[in-house]
């Protein structure tokens, strides 16, 4: 449950990892706090966005639950939010939060201070009511609100001051109420109201137009569905500024307002607190890691936690039992997120790879993520991929992202962090989620199913074969990597075979916990990690490697083509379409790379198998996947090395360094250098180098960008793709503890 009685630590927190700066409930349609700002000349920021400009973000510190500090720098400005949460009453306690806005260097041309907005809202979303409370007919002072699960509730907007408790500061103020459409539509809302009409006036100063809100009706042609009050403060940085919400339960146990010398000392002490914390579950100083790296590992943590969401709606989705595209369950989800600008919302197997580290920092809120997560499973035991609940998610979704199609599975990676939830987990969670991992399984055993015992194939690869140089398999998680040029029945993917294997591995020692009938998991997991069975099916002599098997041909290219011109019509522009010069037949895939792996990386080779050698070799040779930056996606002397897809499909998992994929690379040399066997010592010597170039070149371009990123190139270790990416790549915390 979410309510606020069965879970108040987690029922307000920064649940909209969408914006640069918002709280919310974990309710169905929550009543939504956030920040806009807005710096005169430039834009309006509400959003996280790819490409706005904005130069670095990111949490510093924030424990999941009660604090968090982040720092935004934007053109010059630098600001500090801050928020703590405070316990009491029936719906969650009360929170206060800490703007803090200055300027970092004036360049040349400045002759006056810059004018800084700053706008702090309320919406509701479907039900609630919200009360203005005005002083001087002007200032939005206060709002008085109710709504379901969160009860009455008061939000307070105090006068701004001067850094370091300098007193009052002058500051014009707006406000507006207004009808919004929908939240996804608020920073429209808010942008269509500014009008240059303002104007600000310190005492003995020029008066400056600028722009402020002004009352509207809403949006025109979209009927209101909630209420926004917004306050807008006008000033020039450097200024503090402070925010209350007071719960309506929770006044019997107030001790007084969460503001001013309280708020210091409360932000004061959870700061030391997660310091503490953090070195208690990471032992970074004792490891003798130095201070900038120690403040890099908290703020990779930070983000993750900082990124978790709480989501609600129903995805759409492409059934094999329904013609046209049928709109799923309502569903809510909470879930940390890939990435706050591009990805602001729940991927399956991404969210595995979180839970990792969120594990290790706090279990429980990690077994609520879990559960989460189960709770999507349909009739069917399918859970879709991509999770795009609500119209916030859905707004920043390309349109032919949206539809989820029932046949597609994405890597069991939820069993991965399960193995490591295990030990410590109650065992009555433990029996409410086994039939939901029982059903999973057995629905991917089933749907994904190959063409001979104890072989399996990714379903939904790409349909249209000529358009792409090898269809994408977006199911495997690692979509462009090259498989069988000519998509068929008869593939058998080698990495969907060992998650399986993982799995059975898992699902048996649950049952063996729970005193459930084990035989089923124990025997299919001997079986799939039975390395001999292995040989036969994946080991490709000529190659020297484990592979996928299908109908495939290396002899393939992109080839501009011109369509037959039809009459009467413009000329029909060139295409890029494959070309396929060999016809392919039945083989192993050549294409060594993440895949190839598998194997060694999910610990199914025996300690003393005579293939580890190869792919230690393999690993290690600058030539195919070593590099001075983490391993790389496909070998340098693989045909689609680096190779586009179509014109417009940059290559992907094809030569970038990915975190997630070296971090499982990592733990598992990390077993085998520990396991008697005759390649324990080279496996030390690859996990030694491995994990320092991959911890340093991370913390190299969080030094030099301020983010983690997506992805990393193989030639230099830049980072690309999305960014911020306190996904999986915070994984190198673990990696930089050396917790497996």
């Amino acid at each position: 449950s979410t309510g606020p009685l069965a879970s108040p630590n987690y029922f307000w927190g920064t649940y909209r990892p969408h914006v640069y700066f918002g709280m919310k409930t974990r309710s169905p349609r929550a009543v939504v706090t956030g920040l806009m700002w807005l710096q005169h000349g430039g834009n309006l920021r509400h959003t996280s966005e790819q490409n706005d400009g904005v130069s670095r973000y990111g949490w510093l510190m924030h424990d999941g639950v009660n604090f968090g500090v982040q720092e935004i720098r934007d053109e010059g400005l630098v600001l500090r939010t801050e928020f703590v949460k405070q316990p009491g009453g029936d719906h969650g306690g009360d929170w206060s939060w800490r703007i803090t806005a200055k300027m970092e260097v004036r360049g040349r041309g400045w002759e006056r201070a810059s004018l800084l907005s700053l706008f702090f809202y309320v919406a509701t979303d479907g039900q609630g009511t919200l009360r203005p409370v005005l002083e001087n007919g002007t200032r939005l002072a206060a709002v008085a609100g109710t709504a379901e699960e969160l009860g009455d509730f008061t939000l307070t907007f105090l006068p701004p001051t001067g850094e370091g408790g300098e007193g009052p500061k002058y500051a014009s103020y707006n406000f507006l109420a207004a009808g919004s459409p929908g939240l996804h539509r608020l920073t429209d809302l808010v942008r269509q109201s500014l009008r240059e009409s303002s104007v600000f006036s310190p005492p003995g100063r020029p008066r400056r137009r600028f722009f402020g809100v002004s009352s509207t009706g809403g949006l025109p042609g979209e009927p209101p569905r909630g209420q926004l009050l917004l306050h807008q403060v006008t000033l020039e940085p450097p200024a503090v500024l402070e925010v209350t919400l007071e719960s309506g339960s929770a006044a019997g146990a107030r001790r007084g307002r969460l503001a001013g010398p309280v708020l210091s000392e409360a932000l004061a002490q959870h700061a030391a607190a997660f310091e503490r914390r953090f070195e208690d579950t990471f032992g970074l100083g004792a490891r003798g890691v130095s201070l900038p790296q120690r403040r890099f590992a908290q703020a990779a943590l930070s983000e993750m936690l900082g990124g978790i969401g709480f989501f609600h709606g129903r995805s759409l989705l492409r059934s094999e039992h329904q013609e046209e595209p049928v709109p799923g369950a309502e569903s809510v989800l909470f879930t940390a997120v890939p990435s706050r600008s591009c990805f602001p919302r729940g991927f399956l197997w991404d969210e595995g790879f979180h839970l990792l580290l969120l594990g290790r920092w706090d279990p429980t809120l990690a077994r609520d993520i879990l559960a989460h997560w189960l709770d999507l499973l349909n009739a069917d035991g399918w859970i879709p991929r991509e999770q795009i609940l609500g119209e916030e998610a859905r707004a920043r979704v390309p349109p032919e992202f949206v539809l989820q199609h029932s046949e597609t599975a994405n890597p069991p990676t939820l069993l991965l962090a399960l193995e490591q939830l295990l030990p410590d987990a109650p065992l009555p969670y433990l029996r409410r989620l086994f039939p939901r991992l029982r059903t999973w399984f057995e629905w991917l055993n089933r749907t994904q199913a190959g063409p001979e015992p104890f072989t399996y194939r990714w379903r939904g690869r790409d349909t249209d074969p000529e358009r792409f140089l090898n269809p994408k398999t977006l199911a495997s998680g690692l979509d462009d990597y090259p498989r069988a040029s000519h998509p068929s029945a008869e593939e058998r993917h080698l990495d969907l075979r060992c998650w399986m294997a993982l799995g059975a591995r898992v699902l048996a020692a649950l049952a063996e916990r729970l005193g459930e009938p084990l035989a089923l998991y124990r025997d299919m997991a001997a079986a799939l990690s039975d390395n001999n069975l292995l040989d036969r099916l994946h080991w490709a002599p000529e190659l020297g490697t484990f592979a996928d098997f299908g109908n495939h041909s290396a002899a393939v290219a992109l080839r501009w083509h011109r369509p037959a011109p039809v009459p009467g019509r413009p000329p029909p522009a060139p295409q890029l379409r494959r070309e396929v010069r060999e016809a392919p037949r039945p083989q192993f895939v050549g294409a060594l790379g993440y895949v190839s792996l598998f194997p060694l990386l999910l610990q199914l080779l025996r300690a003393d198998s005579p293939r580890l050698p190869a792919l230690l070799g393999s690993m290690r040779n600058e030539r195919q996947l070593w590099t001075p930056f983490g391993l790389r996606s496909l070998a340098r002397d693989s045909p689609c090395y680096l190779r586009h897809n179509t014109e417009h499909d940059p290559p992907y998992w094809r030569g970038s360094i990915w975190v997630n994929i070296n971090f499982l690379a990592l733990r598992a040399l990390h077993g085998y250098a520990r396991a008697a066997g005759p390649h324990r010592e080279r496996a030390a010597e690859l996990y030694r180098e491995l994990r320092h170039n991959l911890v340093a070149n991370v913390f190299r371009q969080y030094e030099a960008t301020g983010f983690l990123w997506e992805h990393y190139r193989d030639s230099d270790g830049a980072g690309q793709g999305c960014h911020p990416f306190a996904g999986w790549s915070a994984l190198v915390v673990l990696a930089m503890a050396e917790d497996y």
